[in-house]
């Protein structure tokens, strides 16, 4: 009977926690039905209020279709939007509802996450607005492929996976974590039982802000293709660091071609920070550093050299 009561008290608490995150997080979702203009209804998805004077975050394909959308609230209420900007790269989109008065959700860090925590996902799937699934965060650090429409693809690294029931309508909708903060966008059903979500976290927040005070996200351009290797034994004691980003490919006339990277070089480290991986380098790839002097260090051939590259912007 004790293993049953405390059980029972288990349930219990999980309920209480779901029940408290919809509560808070459902005002804040809305239900987006994305226009064509003069060709109609054009896809749907949802979207996450951030601020209260109507800007929301929502997935780049759920509003790829169209620039005019409506937002539909669990309150009833219903508002024209406007998309600000899309990033499709990071799959990542800020629209903006013509209302100031609306709910906005707390915003979290998802770079807190552990394996095994809590996370609730409200959204609008299969067109059922205000549904809500919960289970646990399955995996961290995976690596979702996106691709933009002049065919430059990249990898969202750090991408959160879930178990929490996720279907087509799901997009663009809220994954909060057990205080009700908004630490996750989801963007994709990745098979039966696995869900994924882009993190909301800093490297995430300045796409979004970028996205809100320009519409769209300058990025640096080095013209490699490349991947993790694990540094030699005295190399990795040396800089304390186990791996870096080995050179696979050099983009012919691209700023690392003209700064003498080769391929089979392993970067170390661009202006000072470690890599390890492609997804550290990219991370360095900002606006700020285009048109910067950077120094890389790399390993070849048992000797690290440093080169300096100047990134351009990526078109």
């Amino acid at each position: 009977m004790a293993e049953q009561a405390t059980e029972q008290q288990a349930l219990d608490a999980y309920s209480a926690i779901v029940t408290s995150v919809a509560d808070k997080v459902l005002p804040s979702v809305a239900s987006l039905r994305i226009g064509r203009g003069a060709r109609g209804f054009g896809g749907a998805g949802s979207g996450v209020v951030i601020t209260p004077d109507g800007f929301l975050v929502t997935s780049a394909h759920v509003v790829a279709s169209g620039s005019k959308a409506t937002a539909s609230f669990i309150d009833g209420n219903e508002y024209e939007v406007d998309v600000v900007g899309a990033d499709p790269l990071s799959d990542l989109a800020i629209a903006r509802a013509r209302s100031t008065e609306l709910h906005a959700v707390q915003v979290g860090n998802a770079d807190q996450l552990r394996v095994g925590q809590l996370v609730v996902a409200v959204g609008n799937p299969m067109g059922f607005s205000g549904s809500v699934t919960s289970g646990v965060v399955s995996g961290l650090g995976r690596s979702l492929a996106t691709a933009d429409g002049n065919g430059h693809r990249r990898f969202i690294e750090d991408v959160i996976q879930t178990d929490a029931a996720l279907n087509p309508g799901n997009s663009g909708g809220a994954l909060a974590d057990s205080q009700a903060r908004l630490i996750g966008v989801n963007t994709a059903v990745a098979g039966m039982g696995l869900g994924l979500a882009v993190p909301i976290n800093s490297t995430t927040q300045a796409i979004l802000s970028a996205l809100m005070r320009n519409g769209r996200v300058r990025r640096a351009y080095l013209g490699i293709a490349g991947g993790t290797r694990p540094l030699p034994p005295p190399v990795a004691e040396r800089l304390g660091r186990k791996a870096g980003v080995e050179v696979h490919e050099v983009v012919a006339g691209s700023p690392a071609a003209t700064g003498q990277l080769r391929g089979g070089d392993v970067i170390v480290s661009v202006g000072g920070s470690g890599v390890s991986k492609a997804g550290d380098l990219q991370r360095l790839m900002v606006e700020t550093t285009i048109g910067a002097r950077l120094t890389l260090t790399v390993l070849r051939d048992d000797r690290l050299l440093e080169l300096d590259v100047t990134p351009t912007e990526l078109k």
